[in-house]
């Protein structure tokens, strides 16, 4: 009686642990289905069909929502389209995936820069930095580039007042 409550501790340990284990899936075993849905996406995106582009994506996330070359793929569209501020998100979903994908954080970072969030692509540029660490990264150099030359400068188009009709 005495080792009972031990036993059972250790089997429910055993057991979570197991479960964990098995509940997860390496990136490398993201669904067939979802990557021949992201190349689906990549073929419309390449031929300038963004709508198809945006469906093929978003269904490579319904098959296997650990598909970060979907959340990659919608970042682009979106950017594309004029919506960085969409675009960061997706990013952001596909760094959360994997924090050190320097695709997608040299990406975010330029989407920072055209929403005019300067500080925060350069934390994207330091971060760049620290996971290259002493190797070459194209990235680096084009974050850096995007940071220098930094946000769009919005104008106000000028429109003359109107002019009444004379009678």
């Amino acid at each position: 009686m005495r080792y009972l409550p031990v036993a059972a501790a250790a089997a429910m340990t055993i057991l979570t642990v197991s479960s964990a284990v098995h509940g997860q899936r390496p990136e490398e075993a993201i669904n067939p289905r979802s990557l021949a849905l992201l190349e689906s996406g990549r073929s419309a995106q390449a031929a300038g069909n963004l709508d198809g582009a945006t469906d093929a994506y978003e269904s490579a996330l319904v098959v296997d929502p650990r598909n970060r070359g979907a959340f990659i793929g919608l970042a682009e569209v979106s950017r594309s389209r004029g919506l960085p501020g969409k675009a960061i998100r997706y990013y952001r979903e596909a760094l959360e995936l994997r924090a050190d994908d320097v695709v997608a954080l040299k990406e975010q970072g330029e989407a920072l820069v055209e929403r005019g969030a300067v500080d925060r692509a350069k934390a994207n540029l330091a971060k760049l930095k620290q996971i290259c660490g002493k190797r070459t990264c194209t990235e680096i150099a084009q974050l850096n580039a995007a940071i220098v030359k930094g946000p769009p400068i919005q104008t106000a188009a000028a429109v003359p007042p109107a002019v009444p009709a004379k009678n």
